[in-house]
């Protein structure tokens, strides 16, 4: 039998020799030095030494010669190559692994056979020896592998025999997890056996505690999270099973005054000991030890005084219950000197507060309001103030309403009563930090501690204009505010100056949290939640007024929710937008609106114009009236004087920029939208000024003059034709020169063809004239003829001389008047079908005057029957026919029917074109354009535009490709029928703006019922996977709006979920997301896909999987089975309803039958051509891109785009007529008033005539 093994206090210790008294140990005897030995040999050596540990029985680390082997290697470990430090490490770990199983059974074992009483007793000593042994040769091997990396100054050595096996690959932070984790094993099984009822040996546990707090003193040690817990299970076990709390509690202590990184691992470590062995005596020894401390030890130990402080707020975090029990022991501390501790022990009763805000339901909503009510009170320090700061902040994601409701207003009133001064500009506050740190450095003694304590009440002194709460008014601009520092005073006092700078801390940290907030804060003005919209504006409002970072850009985000359908959210945003842009005086008040156009993005614009035409409209109520019920926009009236914004626009204010005149002129067009009278006063100024020298310097200029002489009143504009020609030679030189960048130019352009086709008496004839004279700038004489009767060869190189900057201007100039005539026609014949409607209800009327009533009554039935009335509406519609057929017809030889074929050839030479990126853009959106106005032109140009929309290198092309493809299912949907794939096909477009444009359109063409939902919807739905967050919201959209409309097409989609093979994690994210097919299990065929899908599901199911099944298909049953028994009961009412009508329809049959004759009368009034489903678009709502090729939506585009773009809003009206259904689709463009405001638009489509193929 080996003599026991005895714990030295290190390694080498085991070589000194022993004293005649001390009882025999087990030794090394002979050991090897193998850094002497060459690489064979020791490569021979050390697996020799791990071949006998494999081989041999688990008891051979107790003989002699293999005990001195493994010593001999653990000794000098430095020297091993990776290759042999791995099995040596492997070997031990791996016996140690399997002596723990043994000794439950030699437990066993001492039971059953209690008369082998010596046999067991050496079993046991061996099994101690060799649980010692392997513990300690562990340990001390991962205490050399630390200290050589952390000292960096052995050499390695690499193995230089001929074998090498690359499986012994050294991953040491690996290997050292596995070791620390084997050792807390080791401690948690049942070692009374081994070591006797007293429990395991004193020098074994201090050995082991010793190494690993070594361990805990390295930073990266710490890092490795198996090495972490293996640590943490190793003091609580050693603490708690093994009893050495006291021990155990000053080696932490010890760690925490010393390593501040240890503080939360040591948390972590002391919680899991409670929870593991439900015990928590080592966690309340910690608390009663640091309880028992002296508070002025924390006051002299500034760092350590942190460290505790951040122990407690952890502890109280992992053990809220342990704490308040034994929060009584620390008591001392909260009347200390040290103001880190007391801090931290606020911090615990926060936290508390916290957890029972979790645990009540509603506590979270009186918790915030009890805090505000503390902040007015000024009841918080400045030190609670910012950890209640942070709670509120964390509270605006809540799920619950209320509670965001209440977090809101709890900053509003943190921002109101803050301690900090009237401005958190975060840099200044930096600033003024920065300059008292240096000079509080330089007033410090040289050895005294900087963590000295600062008294909380010295704070009120030093911190300036915080003797009283904020103001509550916002109108008072932040801009207005002096930007001098209240807080810099000249301060001699050295504690003054020290709280100073703590005050001044905690503000820059209030500062920057609040700062921090501006991405939640958008987010929470798109909520559905109006409380959650209306709070937030108040609090970005609030934050404005001090100057915080960011909150002027979020308060631009709330202008598009002026188109929201909720009451309180747009008075909510016209109360705002009030009170952030009315000033003083008018001058003042013009300045605002001015810097706020002339940055303003394209959906801001529009929201903006909405904004102002809207209070325009409303202040022009009578004075009376508005102070009652609008006294905000009586103010805003008062102040938004246009005589000062018309100074700006004529430059009678000095100092005024060309920008600043457009921006004005913009805002004055806004105004016009309710009231156009104002823009008669200053007709002649708009000419001068928008069309002359000022133009040059501000491009936008002229395309802002051109929409407000498209805003005129019809006065002004006979007045300007009568009086004025010189407006149209301004259009002209606009559209046919070169003096604009192309950037610019196409959208004046733009707005000057609109602004001619809406001034002109005959604006076909000045159109032509235009076309005529671009023509000519760009080939010198008209060969378009030749062009396209050229071949290709001829064609390239006529094209080759030719400017494509000019020839994509031409080309612009020659669609947009063909578009812009489209509209022309079809507003000529709704003024001609209005007046028509008027004399025919003028005629009927002294028809019946001079008449006697029923025989005229009688006649007028007849006619209507016979369609005498319809005849000339009949002419009329076949008039514009033949119109809208010649604009694009070449056989009529006009000039547009001739560019015709010359753009068709164009588009198709793609070799040619990839050369001129940007003429390709212009030559694609121009054949778009032209195919929209004629059917047979575009069904001879789809397959080119299918195959420029999939191919262009140009993602802006193929954009304005994909968007015209949804104008044109609108207008010819038979058409395009045939082409269904090809466009779904977009969706795969490798363009995040092209996929975004496709969603769009697609979208747009199935919720108004332009196109059916085939089996290409998968598309769509892969789109909700999309990388692409936007694109991916925008499918989530589709589906939940097509989920509204019809049940229907729930069959398709379940249809497509039955063909699918779900995974665990498919059926988990089925089963998550059952509101939103739950209202389509009523009809059976959705219900059958959905129970295929169950099958299916079940055949892979594992077995705790398919009681989630089980559960899933008894919900779907249940909501199927209610489902149908809600329908039946629905029919059964609705027949018993009309039994009840019944005989209130026989009633009144008489009474309709007397009234038969005004009915045909009102009906020969109102007749709708069966054949004619028109979709009419305003060509004033319609938006437009001012970029020559992006021009990012196609310029013919009705497609939906989001609201927050550009305010974009889709309605689908069903209107009946006399029998006649109807589906209008009437799409509205929220039009950008000044910048993006459109003449494209799409033409008046009557599907029933131009559909055909």
């Amino acid at each position: 039998m080996a003599p026991p093994f005895v714990f030295p206090s290190n390694l080498r210790d085991l070589e000194r020799d022993t004293d005649g008294d001390e009882e025999p140990s087990l030794r090394p005897q002979n050991p090897v030095a193998i850094a002497a030995l060459r690489a064979a040999a020791l490569e021979e050596f050390v697996k020799g030494a791990s071949f006998d540990l494999s081989d041999k029985e688990l008891f051979c680390i107790e003989d002699q010669e293999v005990f001195d082997g493994i010593y001999s290697v653990v000794r000098d470990f430095n020297c091993l190559p990776p290759g042999l430090k791995f099995n040596i490490v492997e070997s031990l770990r791996s016996n140690l692994s399997v002596l723990l199983p043994n000794i439950d059974s030699l437990s066993r074992a001492s039971l059953s056979s209690p008369s082998d009483a010596t046999s067991v007793t050496d079993r046991i000593a061996s099994h101690r020896n060799a649980l010692k042994i392997y513990s300690f040769f562990l340990l001390s091997i991962v205490l050399t592998e630390e200290s050589s990396a952390e000292s960096c100054t052995v050499a390695k050595v690499t193995a230089h025999g001929r074998k090498k096996n690359p499986v012994y690959t050294w991953n040491w932070e690996a290997q050292r997890g596995r070791i620390m984790n084997l050792i807390a094993n080791s401690l948690e099984a049942d070692l009374s056996l081994l070591f006797g009822p007293s429990g395991a040996d004193e020098q074994y546990l201090s050995f082991i505690s010793k190494c690993i707090f070594v361990l805990w003193e390295s930073q990266n040690v710490l890092k490795d999270e198996d090495t972490r817990n293996g640590l943490g299970r190793i003091v609580g076990t050693i603490a708690t099973k093994h009893q050495r709390i006291s021990q155990i509690s000053a080696s932490v202590l010890h760690l925490i005054h010393k390593f501040d990184f240890t503080v939360a691992h040591l948390a972590e470590a002391v919680a899991t000991a409670e929870k593991r062995f439900g015990d928590g005596s080592l966690a309340i020894s910690l608390i009663r030890e640091i309880g028992r401390t002296d508070p002025k030890d924390y006051t002299r130990d500034g760092v350590g005084a942190d460290n505790v402080g951040r122990f407690l707020v952890e502890l109280a975090d992992r053990l809220p219950k342990l704490m308040s029990t034994n929060i009584g022991l620390i008591v001392p501390h909260f009347g200390g000197e040290s103001y880190k501790i007391r801090n931290a022990l606020v911090g615990v009763l926060g936290n508390w507060l916290q957890r029972l805000s979790r645990m009540l339901k509603g506590i979270t909503m009186l918790d915030s309001e009890v805090w505000a009510e503390l902040c007015e009170e000024n009841s918080i320090s400045i030190g609670l103030w910012n950890e209640v700061a942070s709670v509120g902040s964390g509270r605006l994601e809540d799920k619950s309403a209320i509670v965001r409701k209440s977090a809101l207003q709890l900053l509003i009133t943190m921002l109101q009563h803050n301690p900090f001064g009237p401005q958190l500009k975060t840099a200044t506050f930096e600033a003024t930090l920065e300059k008292y740190k240096e000079k509080l450095q330089g007033m410090e003694p040289p050895n005294q501690d900087n963590d000295e304590p600062v008294n909380d009440s010295s704070l009120g002194e030093v911190v300036m204009g915080q003797d009283e709460s904020v103001s509550d008014s916002c109108a008072a601009s932040s801009q207005d505010q002096n930007d001098h520092d209240a807080t810099i005073v000249d301060i001699t006092n050295l504690e003054q100056i020290r709280a100073l700078v703590a005050s001044l801390e905690a503000g820059l940290r209030f500062s920057k949290c609040i700062t921090s907030l501006m991405p939640t804060l958008v987010q929470l003005l798109a909520s559905s939640s109006a409380s959650d919209v209306e709070n937030t504006i108040l609090l970005l409002m609030r934050c404005r007024q001090f100057q915080i970072e960011g909150s002027e850009a979020a308060l631009r985000k709330m202008l598009p929710l002026v188109f929201s359908q909720d009451k309180s959210i747009y008075e909510a945003v016209e109360s705002a937008f009030i009170t952030i842009y009315t000033r003083n005086s008018t001058n003042e008040t013009a300045k605002s609106l001015l810097n706020l156009v002339i940055d303003c993005s394209i959906g801001d614009l529009a929201a903006l114009e909405s904004l102002i035409s809207s209070l325009v409209s409303k202040a022009e109520i009578s004075s009376s009236t508005v102070q009652l019920s609008f006294p905000f926009i009586l103010a805003f009236a008062t102040t938004l004087n246009l005589s000062a914004l018309w100074d700006y626009f004529c430059f009678n204010i000095n100092g005024v920029r060309p920008v600043q005149s457009r921006g004005a002129l913009s805002i004055i067009c806004m105004a016009a939208k309710s009231s156009p009278s104002i823009l008669g006063s200053h007709l002649q100024d708009i000419i001068d000024i928008g069309f002359g020298r000022w133009a040059k310097e501000e491009p936008l200029l002229a395309r802002t003059a051109c929409l407000a002489l498209q805003r005129l009143s019809e006065e002004d504009k006979r007045k300007l034709i009568n009086t004025n020609n010189r407006v149209f030679a301004a259009l002209h030189g606009l559209i046919t020169s070169f003096s604009l960048p192309d950037k610019i130019w196409y959208g004046a352009a733009d707005k000057a063809i609109s602004t001619i086709y809406a001034l002109h008496p005959t604006p076909e004839i000045f159109a032509t004239e235009i076309a005529k004279k671009s023509l000519s700038s760009v080939f010198g004489v008209s060969r378009t003829e030749d062009m396209s009767n050229g071949d290709q060869t001829q064609n390239d190189t006529f094209l080759s001389s030719v400017s494509p900057s000019k020839l994509g201007r031409f080309l612009f100039v020659i669609s947009h008047i063909a578009l812009n005539h489209l509209v022309y026609i079809e507003t000529s014949v709704r003024k001609v079908q209005k007046q028509k409607r008027k004399d025919d209800k003028l005629e009927s009327t002294t028809q019946d005057i001079h008449a006697d009533g029923p025989k005229s009554s009688e006649a007028q039935g007849i006619n209507a029957e016979l369609g005498l009335g319809a005849t000339v509406d009949i002419a009329i519609e076949s008039l514009a026919e033949r119109a809208e057929r010649e604009i694009v017809c070449c056989s009529e030889k006009n000039l547009i029917g001739y560019c015709g074929p010359f753009l068709s050839k164009l588009c198709r030479n793609l070799t040619l074109l990839q050369k001129f990126p940007e003429l390709q853009a212009s030559a694609m959106l121009a054949l778009c354009k032209l195919m929209i106005i004629d059917a047979e032109f575009c069904e001879a140009n789809l397959q080119i535009l299918f195959t420029v929309a999939e191919s262009a290198p140009s993602e802006i092309v193929r954009s304005n490709c994909t968007i015209a493809l949804g104008d044109l299912a609108v207008r010819f949907p038979n058409l395009l029928e045939p082409w269904t794939e090809y466009i779904y096909a977009r969706l795969r477009d490798p363009s995040g703006s092209v996929r975004k444009n496709a969603v769009l359109v697609i979208s747009h063409l199935i919720l108004n019922d332009m196109m059916k939902v085939k089996g290409y919807i998968n598309e769509m739905a892969v789109r909700i996977e999309d990388e692409d967050e936007r694109i991916s919201s925008l499918a989530k959209l589709f589906f939940h709006e097509l989920s509204k409309k019809d049940v229907r097409q729930w069959e398709y989609i379940s249809y497509c979920l039955s063909q699918l093979t779900f995974t665990e994690k498919g059926l988990k994210k089925l089963i998550d997301n059952f509101k939103m097919f739950e209202h389509a299990l009523s009809e059976d065929s959705v219900m059958n896909h959905f129970r295929s899908v169950i099958s299916k599901c079940k055949k892979f199911a594992k077995p705790e999987l398919k009681v989630c099944i089980e559960e899933f298909e008894e919900k779907l049953n249940k909501v199927h089975q209610e489902k149908k028994e809600q329908e039946a009961t629905t029919k059964n009412a609705e027949a018993h309803r009309q039994r009840i009508g019944s005989l209130d329809e026989f009633l009144v049959t008489q009474e309709v039958g007397q009234n038969s004759g005004n009915s045909a009368e009102e009906e020969s009034s109102d007749v709708v051509d069966p054949s004619e489903d028109s979709i009419t678009v305003d060509k004033e709502n319609m938006p437009e891109s001012s970029d020559n090729n992006s021009i990012e939506s196609c310029q013919a585009s009705t497609t939906c785009t989001v609201p927050e773009d550009n305010g974009a809003a889709v309605h689908s009206v069903q209107t009946t007529r006399k029998g006649v259904s109807m589906t209008r689709s009437r799409i509205k463009k929220t039009r950008d008033p000044v910048l993006e405001d459109s003449a494209d638009t799409a033409p008046v489509r009557r599907v029933g005539r131009s559909s055909r193929k």
